[in-house]
């Protein structure tokens, strides 16, 4: 896809009237360069893979339910409790098999649905193991979870805190980065085993040298956002598009508040999130 700037054609006349044609050549390249860009084509999923964006809206979380409709097989990533019924329901309601309940980190601003779905659908939950919670199955980097045919492999991606995983599915070309990276943004990293040199070294070294094409798919989003990719992220991302040095000073000076639910969600979470379930 190609795309030109919408004041080219303006500044082209204004160009114009300069009398040097070497000043004029050499302004119309710079117009070309900044006035011009390719975006990467994003692979389309394929006609067996399912594909469902959830939110939370009190945490802003993003739950995905993901599902091979030949097998009926699924997974949801990043559930959240309160609304785990609502996730068994439309997993019931699309005649699916919720096979796994995946957990990107252990996270402190809300707590995880996956030991409720695990005892209303029977699947298994799932972190990684270096996140020290409780779950039926945990994730090194180079793990794989298959549901149908399709697979995900785990991406350790620590930085955020130490548990941190990013998931990929390369057949469909995306990456559920959790907090690790957001959209024009990324978690703090001053609680929780937080590093903002890992964190940097690890979104740079993993997530960014993926296909410029691939869809980033974040655990949150307070803008109304809902996608990303990599070719968008390597060039805009205000934090990450810095140096190294840069990237620690502006983490180590966010200055953000207490996350208001950490200590009801972390002691939740690192039981699988059966903790408090919710009232009918």
């Amino acid at each position: 896809m190609r795309i030109v700037g919408s004041s080219m054609i303006s500044a082209f006349k204004r160009l114009s009237s300069v009398g040097s044609p070497s000043i004029l050549a050499s302004n119309i390249r710079s117009l070309s360069v900044f006035g011009t860009m390719s975006l990467p084509d994003r692979k389309p999923f394929s006609p067996d893979f399912f594909f469902r964006q959830l939110f939370d809206t009190e945490s802003s979380t993003y739950s995905y339910l993901l599902a091979d409709l030949k097998s009926g097989e699924a997974v949801i990533i990043d559930p959240v409790l309160e609304q785990a019924k609502r996730d068994a329901q439309l997993v019931k309601d699309l005649g699916f098999q919720l096979k796994y309940a995946i957990n990107t980190h252990m996270h402190a601003d809300h707590i995880t649905g996956s030991g409720w779905l695990r005892k209303l659908t029977g699947c298994q939950s799932i972190i990684a193991v270096a996140s020290g919670a409780k779950a039926d199955r945990h994730l090194k980097e180079g793990d794989r979870i298959d549901f149908g045919t399709h697979v995900i492999d785990a991406l350790a991606t620590p930085g955020h805190t130490n548990g941190c995983m990013s998931y990929v599915i390369k057949e469909q070309g995306c990456v559920f980065t959790g907090d690790t990276l957001l959209i024009r943004g990324c978690g703090r990293t001053d609680f929780q085993e937080g590093s903002p040199r890992h964190l940097y070294e690890n979104v740079h070294g993993k997530i960014f040298t993926l296909p410029d094409n691939f869809r980033i798919y974040p655990a949150h989003d307070y803008k109304g956002q809902m996608e990303s990719s990599v070719w968008e992220e390597k060039r805009y991302n205000p934090r990450l598009t810095k140096n190294l040095e840069e990237f620690i000073k502006i983490m180590d000076n966010l200055n953000l508040p207490y996350p208001k639910k950490i200590d009801a969600s972390l002691p939740a979470n690192r039981e699988c999130g059966v903790y408090d379930i919710p009232k009918e």
